[in-house]
């Protein structure tokens, strides 16, 4: 005999384990603010991003304006630092490092049974030239993490 089938109720009941991910930059200003927020926008509850810092900063404002242009707000987020999130590693499926290689062979080793990935991306930190000039290069870095997010959630971690 046949279950009958789920109402939508139930269907919101069941508890799927959510992934927590670790996105991790030089200054926690950019980059992995960026990736943070595009994984938990795209990835429909599955997922539960955060971001950290080797030597946290500011908020990069560049930043904080080119995803305000896409309708999400960075503007009260913290610059943390990736000590923080040491205790806590074993809550991690991933961390994923989207500095430069040489940055990325800095980041601590966490413990466990973590998965590393490496996504590299342009510093809009280190983009010099007008506020326009830089405005566009961090669209385009914007445009090329959510790209990478959505690559990723395709590929069904």
């Amino acid at each position: 005999m046949l279950s009958p089938p789920l109402d939508e109720p139930s269907i919101h009941s069941i508890d799927i384990p959510v992934k927590k991910i670790l996105f991790v930059c030089i200054h926690n200003s950019a980059r992995s603010q960026m990736a943070e927020i595009f994984l938990n926008q795209l990835g429909e509850g599955r997922f539960l991003a955060e971001s950290a810092g080797l030597e946290p900063g500011e908020l990069n404002p560049v930043v904080v304006a080119v995803m305000q242009e896409v309708g999400l707000d960075l503007s009260s987020n913290t610059c943390d630092s990736i000590d923080d999130f040491l205790p806590r590693a074993e809550e991690f499926a991933y961390v994923v490092t989207v500095c430069d290689e040489t940055s990325a062979e800095h980041c601590p080793t966490f413990p466990g049974e973590i998965e590393r990935l490496h996504w590299g991306f342009p510093d809009p930190s280190a983009f010099d030239g007008s506020f326009a000039g830089r405005l566009e290069r961090t669209r385009e870095v914007r445009d090329l993490i959510k790209a990478r997010v959505a690559q990723w959630l395709s590929s069904d971690p």
